[in-house]
């Protein structure tokens, strides 16, 4: 058995918590700063890791307490190495060599997009004695990786054992909905509002892009973002080209809500554009690969309609963790450590923190 605590400081949620097995939560703390980065329509970096250094030793306190353990119980200290906001990075790294020293525990540095896969692995703590847990995921299996960062597909054939069959070309589908957002004026986080606004929308009024559909597996979302931005400027009656403040406002602050367009029907429309080029691809590459299981991971995993379409179309099971742990947490970092703590893995003192890390992949050729 193991005890691991983990850390997570990569963008804007300060987390820690204490898994057991690599399996069972035994306690997850998170602090969001959605709140605090509203108004900015995105993540202000310096603000986070302030806010990372206010909160990282209660968050870390409260998860201890939570879970009734005391250092000494603990077998290893896992924390998020990268990718992410280097200042952000930092906070976390520190507390995690500062207590690692303190303690004498092993310190395990963790892919962020690595411990997303793993949030696959977690249960609730059981409650009672002889409750079942799930079995784990049987290798090989795809897992597609969305998030506001990253939109990964990737062929994982063992514990650390990754194959990227594609990858994003520009934006990630994440940041595709949080610009979206923020151009319709619905608000930050963007996955969220999209989907909201989407409900009550026709995903057929529009005739949105789906960039290389069926070409290979690689991901495009910036030319579909576009033609959002033209149908805006249509109902606004501007010109054909993206003005000036048009264009800050994707990459700004949050736009006035826009009362004359059709909103809901905008929003279903790129929302099932992003849906279907993220299950096509998951699709054929499923088959091509005759893997048992698709894994979905990161914030996006939690959109309603990319689950009920992954089920629907797919011919293999679809496994995803819940909403709480598809979005950044410290229970997936201590998971992963858990699995990197029993292959002997461990890090001297010098582990540095890694903004632009990906995730640890074979040469195509290997396997």
């Amino acid at each position: 058995m193991s005890l691991i605590l983990g850390l997570e400081t990569s963008c804007d949620e300060t987390a820690a918590a204490v898994v057991e097995d690599g399996r069972r939560v035994v306690s997850s703390v998170v602090a969001s700063q959605v709140d605090l980065h509203r108004e900015y329509g995105g993540v202000f970096p310096e603000m986070a890791s302030r806010q990372h250094v206010l909160d990282i030793v209660p968050v870390t306190e409260q998860a201890l307490g939570r879970a009734q353990v005391d250092w000494a119980v603990l077998d290893a200290l896992a924390v998020t190495s990268g990718p992410g906001l280097v200042g952000s990075l930092l906070v976390g790294m520190n507390l995690g060599k500062a207590a690692a020293w303190a303690t004498s525990l092993p310190l395990i540095g963790v892919n962020h997009l690595e411990a997303h896969l793993y949030a696959n692995w977690l249960v609730p703590r059981a409650g009672h004695p002889g409750d079942q847990v799930p079995a784990d995921p049987r290798f090989p299996l795809l897992c597609l990786i969305v998030s506001g960062g990253h939109t990964d597909l990737v062929l994982m054939k063992g514990h650390s054992e990754y194959r990227r069959l594609g990858q994003t070309l520009d934006d990630a589908a994440g940041e595709a909905f949080d610009k979206v957002a923020r151009l319709l004026g619905l608000g930050y986080p963007g996955g969220p509002a999209i989907q909201a606004a989407a409900d009550s929308g026709n995903p057929k009024r529009f005739d949105f892009p789906r960039a290389l559909l069926r070409q290979g597996y690689d991901f495009s979302f910036s030319g579909l973002k576009t033609a959002v931005l033209r149908v805006v400027q249509k109902y606004e009656g501007g010109s054909s080209r993206p003005s000036r403040q048009r264009s800050r406002m994707i990459t700004s602050r949050a736009a006035p809500p826009l009362r004359r367009l059709p909103l809901a029907d905008l929003a279903s429309s790129f929302q099932a554009a992003v849906v279907d080029v993220l299950v096509e691809k998951t699709s054929r590459a499923a088959m091509e690969y005759q893997v048992g299981v698709v894994l979905l991971a990161g914030g996006v995993a939690s959109n309603t309609l990319l689950r009920r379409e992954m089920e629907s179309r797919l011919t293999v099971p679809v496994r995803y963790p819940p909403p709480s742990l598809c979005t950044d947490n410290a229970a997936m970092v201590a998971s992963a450590g858990h699995f990197k703590y029993l292959a002997g893995e461990r890090h001297e003192w010098s582990l540095d923190v890694q903004p632009g890390l990906s995730i640890p992949v074979q040469a195509q050729g290997d396997g």
